[in-house]
């Protein structure tokens, strides 16, 4: 799981820096929010849960691992998606961000649920 987590990171970090070099071209900055986005929820956010479950494999095992990774990597595309539409205008896709990014938080729910029980002192890797 927690390969699975860097892998799905280390794409939403190269869509980040294309959004951002393409941001730069055209020197239209509508689209920062999304750019931010997808570098805070999509990079870093997956990276550091990966290390985590790479480095506590009893937490990656769990139902809950599964439901972030799920909740998380489906609800951000749509996320983000909708983010875009809403800024250049198109506000009939408030629902799509509502929902979706619903759908992220209930993924961070699972996964601080998850951290909670089963990240625990000497359960790592030493």
């Amino acid at each position: 799981m927690g390969i699975r987590f860097l892998k799905i990171a280390v794409i939403y970090l190269l869509i980040g820096a294309l959004l951002g070099g393409y941001m730069g071209a055209t020197e239209n900055f509508a689209l920062s929010p999304v750019h931010a986005h997808l570098a805070l929820l999509g990079w870093a956010s997956l990276a550091l849960a990966g290390l985590i479950y790479h480095i506590y494999p009893a937490a990656a095992l769990t139902l809950l691992a599964r439901l972030h990774f799920w909740l998380h990597n489906i609800g951000l595309p749509f996320f983000m998606l909708g983010l875009g539409l809403v800024l250049t205008g198109h506000t009939s896709a408030v629902p799509i961000v509502s929902i979706s990014a619903g759908s992220v938080v209930i993924g961070l729910a699972a996964f601080t649920a998850n951290v909670l029980m089963n990240v625990k002192a000497n359960a790592g890797r030493e």
